[in-house]
């Protein structure tokens, strides 16, 4: 099996040699780079946009990026993009722009008036949020030139997915680290797959990092936030419950599920050649 301490050994011996100041230390980017590397999420010339919302994962991606572009063997592009929801008043474009002005990134924005194309229709606007944020971020990528969206979702994002499709529509099916687009020739990269969101908040600590106040109303008492509750608890009670729904997200030689459901055609096409069977004796 490969440990984390080889990977490490690795990259030092590799790239990581020489003195310097650091966006994010050496140590801190072996699980960025065994997700890069393992899902071949680079290739020569391409060109990066960050979904940049301010908050601790969005930041943390975007400094562990900006490191990696130093040093990477495949030269690649990177800029960062928010999407103003216009939850609050006061969108804060200038913080934004000199965080990543200090990681020479340019950054890019665009208001998407969430609570207007949502006008009420169910419970929360999350669904509607997540919808206009995607084709904004999908779309200004395209215009500006950019063939890859990279995302924040980290480990404890893809296993909450998980438990929550499985709960609410009876899938398994969570996030993959890399998704390409048929639709729009994009492919959505999510680096941090390997990161814990513990993880992520003492590395933001660690690194001083000021993440921004989510203005969502809604933070804190939506769908995933129950689900990341019930983890925590069924963990409490099962300590093994959180690495077994993550050993699940993989495809193995082991899994037996049941056959793909029939349609009713096909199932009566299989009805009917089931009994035709005894006129045939």
């Amino acid at each position: 099996m490969f440990h984390v301490k080889q990977f490490n050994l690795l990259c030092k011996g590799n790239i990581m040699t020489e003195k310097r100041n650091p966006f994010v230390p050496a140590d801190d980017l072996s699980k960025l780079w065994r997700a890069i590397i393992e899902f071949d999420m680079l290739a020569p010339g391409d060109r990066i946009l960050i979904g940049l919302s301010g908050g601790k994962d969005s930041m943390f991606l975007t400094a562990a990026l900006a490191e990696i572009k130093k040093y990477s063997p495949i030269p690649f592009d990177l800029a960062c993009y928010t999407v103003n929801a216009m939850f609050a008043p006061d969108f804060p474009k200038k913080e934004l722009e000199e965080f990543c002005k200090h990681y020479g990134l340019e950054h890019y924005h665009d208001d998407v008036d969430v609570n207007a194309a949502w006008q009420g229709k169910g419970s929360t606007p999350c669904f509607t949020c997540a919808y206009f944020r995607r084709a904004a971020t999908n779309r200004r990528a395209l215009e500006l030139g950019f063939n890859k969206v990279a995302l924040a979702h980290h480990h404890d994002d893809a296993v909450e997915t998980f438990f929550m499709n499985l709960f609410t529509s009876g899938q398994l099916r969570t996030f993959l680290p890399v998704t390409p687009l048929s639709r729009t020739g994009l492919t959505v990269l999510r680096p941090l797959l390997y990161y814990r969101e513990s993880e992520v908040r003492e590395l933001v600590d660690k690194l001083q990092l000021k993440p921004l106040k989510n203005p969502c109303p809604y933070d804190g008492f939506t769908t995933r936030q129950d689900v990341k509750e019930h983890i925590a608890a069924l963990n409490d009670q099962y300590p093994e419950v959180y690495e077994h729904l993550a050993a699940a997200m993989r495809c193995t030689d082991k899994q037996e599920l049941w056959p793909d459901k029939l349609n009713q055609k096909e199932l009566a096409q299989k009805f009917r050649a089931f009994w035709n069977k005894k006129n045939n004796k």
